[in-house]
C-alpha cells in the first residue's frame, strides 16, 4: 500500500451517464472501495434519470458524501425529506428519491453508496 494517492476525477475510471444528459457519475476505485463524484445537472430527479438504470422504485444505495456545489433535495419512503447545500456532510439511508434544487448543478462525493449507483442492473 501507498502512504500517499492522489488521483482525479477528471480522469475517473468509470464514468456513468445518467438518463438525458442530466449529469454522470465518475468513480475512483481505491483499495478501500469506490469513490465517487456525480455531477446532478438542474432538472435531474432520481425517479426520471437513474430509476430505469437501477430498476427499484426508489434509491437503494446508502450515501456518505459531501455537497461540493449546488443544492439537493431527498425525500425518503417514509415522506422524512430535507435539503443538502454547498459545504454540508450528508448521510442518507436506503430508499429514497432526490432531485436538483435551482439552476446550477449539484455536485457532490460520496465515499459508501457509489459503487454500483447508476449502473445497469
Amino acid at each position: 500500500m501507498t502512504g500517499i494517492v492522489r488521483r482525479s476525477f477528471d480522469s475517473a475510471d468509470e464514468t456513468r451517464p445518467f438518463a438525458d444528459g442530466k449529469g454522470r457519475l465518475d468513480l475512483l476505485s481505491t483499495d478501500k472501495g469506490a469513490v465517487g463524484r456525480a455531477v446532478f445537472e438542474p432538472g435531474w430527479k432520481w425517479s426520471e434519470h437513474v430509476k430505469p438504470l437501477a430498476g427499484t422504485d426508489s434509491c437503494q444505495a446508502a450515501h456518505t458524501g459531501y455537497v461540493v456545489s449546488g443544492r439537493i433535495h431527498v425525500v425518503m419512503d417514509d415522506g422524512e425529506e430535507t435539503e443538502f447545500g454547498e459545504g454540508d456532510f450528508m448521510q442518507v439511508a436506503p430508499g429514497h428519491d432526490a432531485w436538483v434544487l435551482g439552476d446550477e448543478p449539484c455536485v457532490a462525493l460520496d465515499w459508501v453508496g457509489f459503487g454500483d449507483y447508476a449502473k445497469s442492473s
